[in-house]
């Protein structure tokens, strides 16, 4: 059984949970996971910089942070998904893609870590972006925000 719960925790638009939802549940039931809690946070550059400064003592602004709170050797995936959505919106804007593409993106790219990928080496970080576009195109990340909220 898979399990995402979707909390929004910022004054920027939220994403739609249903949606969001749709999409982490693609990703896991595609990478053979059937047995997954997850929580998805969409929150501000403040929270998910004091994250990576307590948990990785960096001191730098971040877009997403993902938490793997069982064992990577379980086949089942208890998690967390943090996403700024501050930082995506300038991301968004640094590399000329759409708001949503951007918030779609950093979902799979969590989702990914919580299911074991990493992005540390180079290699890695081409599997990990082959994958995010594999699940890019395939998904209609236009319908993660509601039209007007973009506005």
């Amino acid at each position: 059984m898979i399990t995402i719960q979707v909390a929004c925790e910022t004054d920027a638009p939220s994403p739609v949970s249903e949606i969001a939802t749709q999409l982490l549940l693609d990703v896991f039931t595609s990478e053979g996971f059937e047995t997954v809690e997850c929580t998805l946070i969409f929150t501000g550059d403040d929270y998910l910089s004091d994250l990576k400064k307590q948990f990785f003592q960096v001191d730098q602004f971040t877009d997403v942070i993902a938490f793997r709170l069982n064992d990577y050797a379980e086949q089942s995936v208890e998690g967390e998904i943090y996403i700024s959505l501050p930082r995506a919106q300038e991301n968004a804007r640094i590399y000329n893609e759409p708001f949503a593409k951007e918030v779609a993106r950093l979902i799979i790219h969590g989702g990914l870590h919580l299911l074991g990928f990493n992005d540390k080496t180079d290699l890695e970080q081409q599997a990990m972006r082959k994958k995010e576009e594999e699940y890019l195109i395939r998904f209609d990340w236009n319908k993660l925000f509601i039209e007007s909220e973009m506005k």
